[in-house]
Parts: structure tokens; C-alpha cells; sequence
């Protein structure tokens, strides 16, 4: 049996869906809602990371584990439900699991548990961890939480941790953030991008890699899944080529971005949604560029494909979907 928490997000509904076409049975533990999950032939099983009995439940006759659940945060640690969750979460799953005797466990962390800086060198597994409160709550809570790991494995558990880089693909149902990014290129609501980028990795190579770190990864060892670094104009320019729709002329500069974002996040606080950008999200488009897979291309056989695959990808599922109109980014590039 193999249960996935977190498994109505991103990387869990693809991480099922993978799962399931290689023939293991699975059970996922859900939380609040599994919309994602409909029609799939899983156990379901209602679980909370902050109730251990909960887990205790879910996990029993549980032989491999893949702990997704988590809570992304470019708004602080709103008022500490980050790190009860990224940091207190992952101590009770890894106790539970130790509990119930699990196998195997999957973690899955986040580029943003290391240091960026500096940023002119390459960055590989070898790189320290944050600690620092200059840094996000939300990259502060995905290092302590692997810290959480390496205290249970010291207890006899067998895990190892893997760490994405920014996640772009199909089946994205809440959408993510970045798959909102490309829903609004698409219907041209961004005033202007923003400069900067990120390391995107498709969301079925991130699958595939944790996939093979159960099978072959090394106990407590760490596997950065990254994939390729772009720009936001490279994005855009991407998704035209996709969908046909012309980007924004307009890239606002970081510096100018940050002179805004305390407004946008306050703005986004009163409205109780989601700004655009906030200091945070700005910190992580000025991240380390070289982010490397040497260690999981050697040692799990990772390879990621083109972004332009991933996007084209995105956008056929949106269609397919009903979030956007059918066959609509057909249309040749204007």
C-alpha cells in the first residue's frame, strides 16, 4: 500500500495518476476536499497533519509513504499556520510513520530550504540550509522540516528528501499559482509583467523523480528535481507561442516591484486575497539561477523536459477542463 498526503494538490494529483498507471494501490489521505481525486479507484481516508491519531489511522498497513502535504506561503507565516503546518506537521507524520512501522518515506521539501547565495556559484545538495529570518517564513519552515526527517530517520526510519524547484503542468485543479500566471496571459489581465524568474520543472518530471528516489534514493539523503531557469518575458513569450495571445509589452524591474509590493500585500489582506506580488514572491524571482540535478540524473536517471512542453502541456488541460475554451490556443501566433 502506498499513501500520499497532500494528495489533492499539484504534485499529488499527478503523483496518484502516475502511481496508479503503474499499477500500485493507493490511499490518500484527505484533509478537506478531493476534487482532484474523483473517478480515481483509491482508499480514501480523512487525516489532519496536526492530529496524530488521525495519522496513526491512515497510515496503518502503509509500506511506502509520500508526504506532500504542506502550505505555500508568500504572505508570512499568517499567523503561524506555516510553520504549525511545514514544520509540527512533518513531526507527526515521520512519528506516526515510525509508529506504524512504514517502510519507505518520500518527503517532499522545496528548492527554498537552501540558501540561495551565492548566487553566482552553482546550486546543489551540498548548499546549507536556511535559517535566517531574513529569509521567508515559508522557505524558514521547509528547512525545519527536513530537519524534522533527519531527527526521525536518526530514529530508525528509512526517508529520503526531494526538492523541487517551481512546479508548472497539467492537471492543476485549484489552479497553482504559476498555472494562474498563464490563465492570466491568457485572458491578457496582467497589467505588465515583472522582472526576474525561477527554475520551473514540470510537474511529471518532480513525479517521476520522487518516484525514483523511493526506488533508488539513498536514506536521508537530498535530491534537487530543478528543471529549467527562465525568465517571466521567457514565459510569456512561451505561452504565446502556445496559445497566441501577445504578453504585455510593459516588464516592470524588481526594485520598482518591491517599492509596491508592502502595499500589495496589504491591499491583499484587507481583500483577503492573494496579491499579485509581495516582498516574498519577489525574493524568490531573484533566487539562485543554476540550480543543478546532476546528483538525481546521476543516482535516480532524472531528466527534465523544455518548459515549452510543460506549457503547451498546461494549456491543453486547462482546455480539456473547461477553464478555457476548447482547441482555443490552437490558433496560429499573431
Amino acid at each position: 500500500m502506498v499513501t500520499v498526503t497532500g494528495a489533492n494538490g499539484h504534485i499529488g494529483a499527478n503523483l496518484v495518476r502516475e502511481l496508479l498507471r503503474r499499477g500500485r494501490k493507493v490511499r490518500v489521505m484527505i484533509h478537506e476536499h478531493d476534487e482532484s481525486l474523483a473517478d480515481l479507484d483509491v482508499e480514501r481516508v480523512r487525516g489532519d497533519v496536526s492530529d496524530p491519531r488521525s495519522l496513526r489511522q491512515a497510515f496503518q498497513g502503509t509500506e511506502v509513504l509520500y508526504h506532500l502535504a504542506a502550505l505555500i506561503s508568500i504572505m508570512g507565516d499568517r499567523g503561524g499556520l506555516i510553520r504549525a503546518t511545514n514544520v509540527g506537521g512533518v513531526r507527526n507524520v515521520m512519528s506516526a510513520a515510525l509508529g506504524c512501522g512504514v517502510r519507505r518515506v518520500v518527503h517532499c521539501s522545496s528548492v527554498h530550504a537552501f540558501v540561495q547565495e551565492p548566487l553566482d556559484e552553482p546550486l546543489d545538495e551540498t548548499r546549507a540550509k536556511v535559517t535566517s529570518p531574513r529569509y521567508p517564513a515559508y522557505d524558514r519552515s521547509k528547512a525545519a522540516g527536513e530537519a524534522e526527517v533527519r531527527a526521525a530517520i536518526k530514529q530508525g526510519l528509512d526517508a529520503v528528501i526531494v526538492n523541487p524547484t517551481g512546479i508548472i503542468g497539467p492537471w492543476d485543479f485549484a489552479p497553482s499559482r504559476m498555472g494562474r500566471v498563464l490563465l492570466r496571459l491568457y485572458d491578457r489581465s496582467f497589467p505588465c509583467l515583472i522582472g526576474g524568474g525561477f527554475n520551473w520543472v514540470d510537474v511529471r518530471d518532480a513525479v517521476e523523480g520522487a518516484i525514483a528516489a523511493e526506488e533508488k534514493g539513498r536514506t536521508g539523503e537530498n535530491y534537487l528535481l530543478s528543471g529549467h531557469w527562465h525568465s517571466a518575458r521567457d514565459i510569456a513569450e512561451t505561452a504565446r507561442t502556445v496559445t497566441g495571445v501577445r504578453p504585455p509589452v510593459l516588464t516592470c524591474p524588481i526594485w520598482l516591484a518591491s517599492l509596491a509590493a508592502p502595499f500589495a500585500t496589504i491591499y491583499g489582506r484587507a481583500v483577503g486575497r492573494e496579491p499579485l506580488f509581495t516582498t516574498e514572491a519577489l525574493h524568490a524571482l531573484g533566487a539562485n539561477r543554476r540550480v543543478i540535478h546532476d546528483k538525481a540524473s546521476r543516482e535516480l536517471g532524472y531528466e527534465p523536459r523544455p518548459i515549452r512542453e510543460s506549457v503547451r502541456a498546461t494549456y491543453e488541460w486547462f482546455a480539456e477542463a473547461g477553464v478555457i475554451p476548447p482547441c482555443s490556443f490552437h490558433r496560429s501566433v499573431a
